[in-house]
């Protein structure tokens, strides 16, 4: 992370506010009057720490993180995951222990329907002695000075728990590939540090009797049995989550980098759409190549960058364009709708999907429905008893009965220089 801040400062990208700020609702605010672009809040109310926020809020930055290029983020994602690389461990260094006092951290209340202060950046590292390590986000809600509630899908981290490991790590202010990797679904047994060191070295180091990769502030924790509501939370949809008991957890000890830096997530954002977002699209990828070429995969930021998805592939069968769909589906069983087009257009310009959904797709015969499939929770619209919603697949490629030459636009007449013309 200290790096990343420092690449985002040498390159003019850093927006520094130097003025004070508060960790209640003011930090929030200007976090989304500026989302999208990197800001580091230099003195924070009441706290010696400095917070950091919208460091992975585009593709570009999250390029610019695992230094590669942003259009082989999705094809050094997928391998990543298909070829996982053992990470080394090494010595920490500087590293000091301070009393675990949550109260002394700058931990943000974002919106005035959140429950309470809420850690939103905090990667979840779990061992199991037969499963190894897993990392995943878990968003966390402060009830005390060394107490969390801690929102827990019935996933890989629960069956963790369940398995007797109650101790846990908490890693905050990550490096780049620890925070796109911990998002990624990746089966059981398979390290998403692993993931991380394949799409950049990765190293682990020893703190507290527990691996983590090195981050900022790293709480040790354990899991309780006292349930306690969390929530409301702002979610993905921009609108607020539901009050559900959840487990609590208890900070036993908290370590620090000299001088450390908090990471605060925005809820809502583009920082927490595109880590939750942008890990879905390899697994899309991979699914629909198994059925046809796949060329590109986006999960839609107007889609909540969770439930829309848009799909290019090269069309060679008259049902590939149904078998994506399909595909899609299997690859991010959350989403709700999936629009698939030719290789012509540009799934990142939503005005060209719109064009191919306005010139090459007919609702009576180019639209798959799935009702009552299990969906997202964070869908407000779906059933909350059941979780079920409807799905939609849009086939917007050519049909394969009519000439191609019908449904393409057509290239300007000469190449010319518009310099040459405009002064």
């Amino acid at each position: 992370m200290r790096e990343l801040i420092e690449v985002l400062d040498e390159k003019g990208l850093l927006i520094r506010v130097k003025k004070p700020v508060d960790v209640k609702y003011e930090t929030a605010t200007i976090m989304k009057m500026l989302d999208g672009e990197p800001i580091l809040f230099e003195k924070v109310k009441g706290f010696s720490m400095p917070v950091v926020a919208n460091v992975c809020s585009t593709r570009e930055l999250i390029a610019l993180g695992l230094g590669v290029k942003k259009n082989e983020i999705i094809s050094n994602l997928a391998d990543a995951i298909d070829n996982p690389k053992e990470p080394e461990t090494i010595k920490a260094k500087d590293y000091e222990e301070i009393i675990p006092d949550l109260t002394k951290i700058p931990i943000l209340t974002y919106y005035p329907s959140d429950g309470g202060p809420y850690i939103a950046s905090g990667v979840i590292i779990a061992n199991d002695k037969e499963l190894g390590l897993n990392a995943s986000y878990h968003r966390m809600m402060v009830i005390g000075k060394d107490r969390i509630v801690m929102r827990i899908l019935p996933r890989h981290f629960n069956t963790f728990l369940e398995r007797g490991n109650k101790w846990f790590a908490i890693c905050i202010g990550n490096p780049m590939s620890v925070m796109v990797a911990a998002a990624v679904s990746a089966e059981i047994g398979k390290s998403e540090i692993g993931i991380a060191n394949a799409l950049k070295e990765t190293n682990l180091i020893e703190v507290g009797g527990h691996k983590v990769p090195e981050a900022e502030i790293v709480m040790i924790a354990e899991i309780t049995n006292e349930m306690h509501d969390e929530g409301p939370f702002l979610d993905l949809t921009e609108t607020p989550d539901i009050v559900r008991k959840q487990r609590v957890a208890k900070i036993k000890k908290i370590f620090t980098k000299k001088d450390p830096v908090f990471h605060a997530l925005l809820p809502g954002g583009l920082e927490h759409k595109i880590l939750m977002g942008m890990p879905r699209e390899p697994t899309i990828f991979r699914e629909v190549s198994k059925v046809c070429e796949c060329k590109d995969v986006l999960i839609t930021p107007g889609g909540c960058s969770w439930l829309h998805a848009a799909v290019s592939i090269k069309k060679k069968k008259s049902d590939d364009g149904r078998k994506a769909i399909e595909a899609a589906f299997r690859g991010h069983k959350s989403m709700k709708h999936v629009w698939v087009v030719d290789d012509d257009i540009n799934i990142h310009n939503p005005d060209e999907i719109e064009w191919a959904m306005a010139t090459r797709f007919q609702g009576d015969k180019d639209m798959i429905v799935m009702q009552k499939q299990k969906g997202s929770s964070l869908d407000p619209s779906s059933n909350l008893e059941t979780g079920e919603t409807t799905k939609i697949g849009f086939d917007l490629t050519i049909p394969s009965d009519r000439n191609p030459k019908d449904f393409k636009k057509l290239p300007l007449p000469m190449k010319l220089r518009v310099e040459d013309y405009v002064e």
